[in-house]
């Protein structure tokens, strides 16, 4: 059988992935003052960041409608899986169960198989699940297995977050869960990670390599027997950061693989300049 895997445009490929006629996305709508920018393949994180940085106000954004969801159903593929960002963060979600709905008044529930999945989780977190279902197929799953699986994978998988600042976060509302972090004086990082989709903090460290080190521990720890897991670290605008993560997670412990991505445009977003996004597949 056929897939497509679809993301949200928080599903950050790598350069390679973005070649691959498996995967396409759908973009969110990003918004600094009165300027609207489309997080496609245009996106340029440089100027994203400066015209962020000349405002005063914290960037928006705005999922995708059902409907762009719905057009990207109608595909030649036989098996379709959506990936979204968290529902705590962003309604993509539930725009792509009902673009999924209206694909099926308009074709029948059976046309196709299409499963929705709602990440629990933001950038490299997504992109895990989305090569987690690319090696079922490998090892020759159907549709029904590679679903629960996947599930379960994404019920098992961890995320972290660190991040040079928090005001996009915190502006935007995404801190649920999150004491309120004033320690900017005295380079306070927090390490955060996720519960169900809710950002949460794990620990904080002084400096920003204490603090990679810091969720480098914390993730080998949690990650259990690591040799058959995958890490993918993606980085805003900072690649020196993230090779500096990716060595510090072979010192500690072997992985079947460490892969670097950058963020698209909704991960730039929250992350802010010299963020780094880590997920260790569950």
């Amino acid at each position: 059988m056929s897939y497509k895997i679809i993301g949200d445009s928080c599903l950050d490929l790598t350069d390679a992935l973005k070649k691959d006629s498996r995967f396409a996305t759908v973009p969110l709508t990003l918004q600094v003052d009165d300027t609207m920018v489309i997080d496609d393949d245009t996106f340029d994180q440089k100027a994203f960041l400066a015209l962020v940085k000349a405002s005063e106000n914290c960037p928006k954004s705005a999922c995708p409608s059902p409907d762009a969801f719905k057009q990207a159903m109608e595909c030649e593929e036989d098996d379709v899986y959506i990936i979204t960002l968290s529902s705590h963060l962003s309604g993509s979600y539930n725009s792509a169960v009902i673009g999924k709905e209206l694909y099926e008044e308009e074709h029948g529930a059976d046309h196709k198989n299409i499963l929705v999945i709602d990440s629990e989780s933001a950038s490299s977190g997504e992109l895990n699940l989305a090569m987690g279902i690319c090696e079922m197929y490998e090892e020759g799953l159907d549709f029904q297995a590679i679903s629960e699986k996947i599930m379960k994978k994404r019920d098992d998988e961890n995320i972290y977050f660190v991040l040079d600042t928090l005001d996009f976060l915190r502006k935007n509302g995404r801190l649920t869960g999150l004491q309120a972090f004033f320690a900017t004086a005295l380079n306070i990082k927090p390490i955060m990670g996720a519960e169900k989709g809710v950002i949460i903090k794990l620990d904080q460290a002084r400096g920003i390599n204490k603090a990679f080190a810091r969720m480098c521990e914390i993730a080998v720890k949690e990650a259990g027997e690591t040799e058959k897991k995958r890490v993918i670290i993606a980085h805003c605008n900072c690649p020196e950061r993230a090779v500096q993560v990716k060595q510090e997670m072979e010192k500690r412990a072997s992985f079947r693989e460490i892969l670097i991505t950058e963020t698209a445009g909704v991960a730039t977003m929250y992350a802010g300049d010299g963020g780094i996004i880590m997920s260790v597949e569950g």
